[in-house]
């Protein structure tokens, strides 16, 4: 077997989430497929470039000597492609256009119908990404004009110098999701010593997500035990009674589940609107935020929370 650079990638992905998990989630591929690839590749060099360890996968002498020449090739292919799709789209001829990126928001839907109303004629262009991080460096390469994202308290974000931002909300309370069958559901406020026994579920694909979650429990004495999968999973078992997960103010309770504040606001996100410079954002950033009043105030818990907190967002445009 030939060597190519999506072989490459992989071997950079594995060495940077430091488990085949983690890696394939980024990748975008089940974790069994990612496994075969990286037994092929060791397979045709002869040697093993990663060692799997309990706590993860960790690459052996020849691992990092082989990842120390990947890198670059790797980043210089990924140059190599941003570039000419840059330069690709700027050349096509267009009528007026705006691509969106954002993390999951509970906004999207709102934001995009302004949007289309107040720009009549733009050909709106949505992209939604776990990783911010990934949003950003598609602003910064030209291949998104603007991108929503969420930055998790105490996990700053890279963000790419030049690009310009406007921040929507300085902390954002992170709720909690419960089944509605859970002893703390029937509480308007719930404490984090009430979740002790729980499970909690972490999308740890998520940018800082993980890290927030383990800083917070551990802040609170708490160590629960963690099961890790994305928010499709997350809703399924905290519906069954099998998990709670911390969830977005703006989220919508199901008839098997119940969202609620948590006591203190103990984790919080910070709500960011990133764009190139020189870009005219100030009518995208004025339905953006109407766009989330709408969403606070059709969430009654939410809609408290704000007031409380005296936050200009509470109130109708």
């Amino acid at each position: 077997m030939e060597l190519e650079v999506r072989h490459l990638r992989a071997l950079c992905a594995i060495a940077d989430a430091g488990s085949l998990h983690r890696a394939a989630r980024r990748l975008g591929v089940s974790q069994p497929s990612l496994t075969t690839q990286l037994r092929r590749i060791e397979n045709s060099l002869g040697a093993e470039l990663f060692r799997r360890e309990r706590t993860g996968c960790r690459p052996t002498p020849l691992g990092r000597s082989v990842l120390s020449r990947a890198r670059p090739l790797v980043d210089g292919m990924s140059a190599l492609v941003n570039d000419a799709l840059a330069e690709a789209e700027a050349a096509r001829p267009r009528g007026p256009g705006l691509r969106i990126g954002s993390t999951a928001s509970r906004v999207i839907g709102g934001w995009l119908r302004r949007l289309r109303v107040a720009m009549p004629g733009t050909d709106i262009s949505l992209r939604v990404d776990v990783s911010a991080h990934a949003l950003l460096r598609s602003v910064e390469a030209g291949r998104l004009d603007v991108a929503f994202v969420h930055e998790v308290e105490g996990s700053p974000l890279a963000v790419p110098e030049g690009l310009e931002q406007r921040v929507l909300l300085d902390r954002e309370p992170q709720f909690i999701s419960l089944a509605r069958t859970h002893p703390a559901a029937r509480r308007r406020v719930v404490d984090l010593r009430d979740l002790a026994g729980d499970p909690w579920m972490v999308d740890p694909s998520v940018d800082g997500e993980w890290d927030g979650v383990r800083r917070m429990l551990g802040a609170a004495g708490l160590n629960p035990p963690v099961l890790h999968g994305d928010y499709l999973t997350a809703a399924s078992l905290v519906a069954l009674g099998e998990a709670v997960a911390l969830c977005q103010p703006t989220s919508g309770p199901r008839d098997d589940t119940v969202i609620r504040p948590l006591r203190d606001d103990p984790l919080a996100v910070r709500l960011l609107l990133v764009s190139r410079p020189g870009a005219d954002m100030a009518g995208v950033y004025a339905e953006l935020e109407a766009a989330y009043r709408e969403a606070a105030r059709r969430s009654s818990g939410y809609h408290e929370w704000l007031l409380r907190h005296r936050s200009p967002l509470a109130h109708a445009a």
